[in-house]
């Protein structure tokens, strides 16, 4: 099923039957899926109406596959064309090099049969039996396709002793089928390439020995051996050992990606060098991988507008021209008694440029190239409706954190204070922080464990959360705070009389009585608003009656971000930044990616209003976050991207496009691939729509043949259409070391 005529005859065949609810038939990849009432059709039904189109079945179980890639050359329609073009280039020879050598065989019905004309016959016979034969069942099911108008064009031809022209318009169409079909496969090739990343085996342990069974009988909780260089056939826990995993096929990562235990692994992904063992979390056929070729070749079932308005066309297209080719047969030779010869081939012609198979095919073809090419780099787009809709989007809202930012706070400041050194300052938090399931606190944490001073052994009690301030716990006897400043207020501690540092920089034991103007620090009007303006969380740390430090702790812009956003304004993309966090961080982290506008403070359905209110003033809008905290927002704007999607079933799901990994770079890629979609679609079907135009004007007044209509018209624009569109795959991802190309 390798075009648009095809998807119709065998979806008019399928739809007679009763209890149908819906027919999806998808010639980019050749797959039909029949959606019924429960109990109302079985298998074997759908089954012989398919038959009944002209078509074999191939039913699919488990991951479905795409099949392998056909040999059409030695096909046996290849060989019949084959065949047939021979004959055709002999009998030529015969007919109008050496007539004298061309001698009559016999007379039927009047008429003379030369070589050369029984030569034709045969031609048309063996290289248009299969054009037929599609003929025959497309009358059956009442489609007026190509094939129909080209079995009325070879059986016209032969009929009225054109046997020339019969045998020429065979060979010809039938060679353009095997070129499209050759075209169609290597379009599918992307596709099949996902499909192909999942080994087929897998080496597990079972019983204390490892076993090789097929990968679709690896179990939940199984443990899966991995050797060097080996694909992983399941999504899965690394249980034992270490190794950098090529993540490329999943996440579009250029890098391995380095897994110790604990760590999630991905099927299709490609141990490197390293030995692993791993327990499957999911079975073959909902793993990652899995899910994402399903997602792909959904990903046509919802036809983009330009789809939709190319079906109305060539709905109305092909009867309209049809009528005129029939008008243009009989019309001349019945009203002005021009010849019936003439005129004849000059319908024929009409009636091959009315098939409308190269600009119907010129958007589907498009959308699987752009949509699987885009799989490869780690970008899932669920829908060629949305691979259209980016890049008519001239605004892009972005979450803040986990999104233009890393997600994980870190430590970024520490200033001891009264005489702490900054290792008994972390150390003394830490030990506090411990007990605490906040994020601060286990950057704090983290930060005191990488220290080399920050060490001690404390008795801790008497922890205690104060929620919104802060936490406190008594170490060796003395209770100690960490927390906002306004916590300390409320315990009366000294801040506006902090001793930092004596005049030489040596931190001191014990600070002066009354200390002097270059030793004292106004914690709260000279420590904090830099930090906080920087956008950092300021956390102090002390005991009831001394302040002994301050941390500070930030969540640091993605390394691409502000690549990123440059790369979108270059594109004339508007950039938003949208958060829930305060205005101070906001701040920060827009002026630190080169983000203008900036929206803070916002909870989840302020967010939803923000987006609302952005398309309202702007237009459509990409709404990028998280794929879960963001879910409103993603789901009220005109196109929704969830970053780091891969693993999470919530993003996979609901997002209208997910970025496998936590890359942003992905984003000015997925521009440009929208864009570059778009164009090359409109030139598909505006040059398929205007080649046929000229065409059709040419046909009636004999400057137009039957050898050029199937030639240009017919072969030749979907030989062009189909490679327009396989463009899209190099279209490749820019990083931000890359210049730009």
């Amino acid at each position: 099923m390798d075009c648009a005529s095809c998807a119709s005859k065998v979806t008019s065949s399928v739809e007679r039957l009763d209890g149908i609810v819906s027919v999806d038939a998808q010639p980019a990849t050749g797959r039909l899926v029949v959606t019924t009432r429960a109990d109302a059709v079985d298998d074997g039904s759908i089954r012989r109406r398919i038959e009944a189109a002209g078509y074999a079945v191939t039913p699919t179980e488990g991951q479905r596959a795409l099949g392998s890639p056909r040999e059409v050359w030695r096909s046996k329609r290849g060989v019949g064309t084959l065949v047939g073009a021979v004959g055709l280039a002999v009998g030529m020879v015969l007919h109008f090099v050496t007539p004298a050598i061309d001698p009559q065989l016999f007379e039927l019905l009047g008429r003379q049969y030369r070589t050369s004309h029984v030569l034709f016959v045969a031609s048309a016979a063996i290289a248009g039996a299969p054009i037929v034969r599609n003929g025959y069942y497309s009358a059956r099911n009442y489609s007026l396709d190509i094939d129909f108008l080209m079995t009325a064009g070879i059986v016209g031809s032969v009929a009225t002793h054109h046997p020339f022209e019969g045998a020429m318009l065979a060979v010809l169409f039938s060679t353009a089928v095997l070129l499209e079909r050759f075209s169609m496969d290597r379009a599918r090739g992307s596709l099949r390439e996902l499909m192909e990343l999942s080994p087929e085996t897998a080496t597990v342990r079972r019983d204390g020995e490892e076993v090789t069974v097929p990968a679709t009988d690896v179990a939940v909780g199984e443990t899966v051996i991995l050797r060097p260089g080996e694909k992983i056939p399941t999504d899965g826990i690394v249980a034992a050992g270490s190794s950098a995993v090529d993540q490329a096929p999943i996440t579009g990562e250029s890098t391995p990606v380095d897994k110790i235990d604990g760590d999630d692994v991905y099927a299709g992904t490609i141990n490197e060098g390293g030995y692993l063992e791993i327990e499957a979390t999911t079975v073959a056929d909902e793993s990652t991988i899995a899910r994402i070729v399903r997602l792909v070749e959904d990903a046509q079932s919802e036809k983009t507008e330009r789809e939709q308005f190319v079906d109305r066309l060539a709905s109305v297209y092909t009867p309209i021209v049809v009528a005129i080719a029939l008008s243009v047969m009989v019309v001349p030779p019945l009203a002005f008694g021009w010849a019936w010869n003439t005129w004849f081939l000059r319908g024929l012609t009409l009636l091959v440029i009315a098939c409308p198979c190269a600009f119907v095919i010129s958007t589907p073809v498009s959308v699987v190239s752009g949509i699987t090419s885009a799989a490869r780099n780690g970008v899932l787009i669920k829908s060629g409706r949305y691979l259209e809709a980016v890049s008519e989007t001239r605004v892009v809202a972005i979450d803040k954190t986990g999104t233009l930012t890393t997600g994980e706070l870190t430590v970024t400041d520490v200033v001891p204070l009264n005489g702490t050194s900054e290792g008994e300052l972390l150390a003394r938090a830490a030990a506090v922080e411990r007990r605490s399931e906040h994020p601060i606190g286990a950057a704090i944490v983290d930060r005191a464990e990488s220290h080399p001073e920050a060490s001690g052994a404390f008795d801790v009690d008497a922890f205690e959360s104060h929620p919104g301030e802060g936490v406190s716990a008594t170490l060796d006897g003395t209770i100690h705070y960490v927390g906002k400043p306004a916590l300390f207020e409320e315990l009366s501690v000294d801040l506006r009389h902090a001793h930092a540092k004596t005049d030489g920089g040596e931190p001191v034991t014990q600070p002066p009585e009354g200390c002097g103007e270059m030793d004292c620090l106004d914690v709260v009007e000279e420590a904090v608003p830099p930090l906080q303006s920087a956008g950092k969380t300021v956390i102090l740390v002390g005991t009831g009656e001394r302040l002994l430090g301050v941390i500070a702790i930030a969540d640091q812009p993605r390394p691409e971000a502000e690549w990123t956003v440059s790369r979108l304004r270059e594109q004339d993309i508007r950039v938003v930044m949208l958060t829930g966090d305060n205005r101070g961080t906001a701040r920060a982290i827009a002026d630190a990616v080169g983000i203008e506008e900036y929206h803070a403070e916002l909870l989840p359905e302020e967010k939803l209003n923000r987006i609302e209110q952005l398309e309202a003033d702007h237009g459509p809008v990409t709404m990028v976050g998280d794929g879960v905290n963001d879910a409103p927002a993603l789901a009220v704007s005109s196109v929704g991207v969830a970053m780091g999607a891969a693993g999470t079933d919530t993003a996979l799901e609901t997002a209208d496009i997910a970025l496998m990994s936590d890359d942003l770079s992905r984003l000015p890629y997925l521009y440009r691939l929208s864009r570059g979609s778009n164009r090359v679609i409109r030139q598909n079907v505006w040059s398929s729509l205007g080649m046929k135009a000229v065409l059709a004007i040419g046909a009636p007044f004999g400057i137009v043949t039957v050898i050029h209509a199937v030639l240009i018209g017919d072969m030749g624009m979907s030989l062009a259409v189909t490679g327009n569109a396989m463009r899209l795959s190099d279209v490749e991802p820019e990083t931000p070391d890359q210049a730009s190309p």
